[in-house]
């Protein structure tokens, strides 16, 4: 299986992307092909709800997203990797999904296969209760199948991430894509 990892974290050695390392590498041993686009880096635009793309492209901004697109929809699954930014998913990885809706059409026909990585210092239970409603929603809409979530409850920085039974999780889960 063909994978696309969308990283959003502006910090590359951070503490949601260790568990993705993790995930990825247990994908890999699995046999799976994996590809990262770091959206942090990427020069892409937000959306500008103008509908121009008739939810089928192309979009009327001329940047990264194309070659993105195309990326994901030759993939077979999207995986994806934030930091939790005041309850929701990091701006950089939100601004990439917004982007879909230059090819919503295409993604909902594709029914592609979809995970989410996430980190925070905080351990309350309700810390990713957003997210979560956020995620379901947005896999619902796009017709995706949830392979599952890594929620690193009490994972604010890299040392607490290490010493965190997120890494273990996250290899298990990348290693059990069927």
């Amino acid at each position: 299986m063909k994978v696309v990892v969308l990283e959003g974290s502006p910090n590359r050695h951070g503490s949601s992307n260790l568990p993705a390392e993790e995930w990825m590498r247990g994908a890999r041993e699995a046999g799976h092909q994996v590809e990262v686009i770091d959206a942090a880096k990427a020069n892409i635009h937000p959306c500008l709800g103008c509908i121009h793309c008739g939810y089928e492209g192309p979009c009327v901004q001329k940047d990264e997203m194309e070659t993105i697109r195309q990326q994901i929809l030759s993939a077979d699954m999207m995986v994806w990797v934030t930091p939790l930014y005041y309850y929701g998913m990091c701006s950089q990885l939100k601004i990439l999904i917004d982007r879909f809706c230059a090819f919503n059409a295409s993604l909902q026909r594709k029914q592609m296969k979809v995970s989410l990585i996430t980190a925070d210092w905080n351990q309350d239970d309700w810390t990713f209760e957003a997210l979560m409603a956020h995620y379901r929603t947005l896999v619902r809409y796009l017709n995706l199948e949830d392979q599952g979530v890594i929620l690193g409850y009490g994972c604010g920085t890299v040392s607490m991430t290490r010493r965190s039974i997120y890494l273990k999780q996250a290899y298990q889960l990348g290693k059990g894509l069927a």
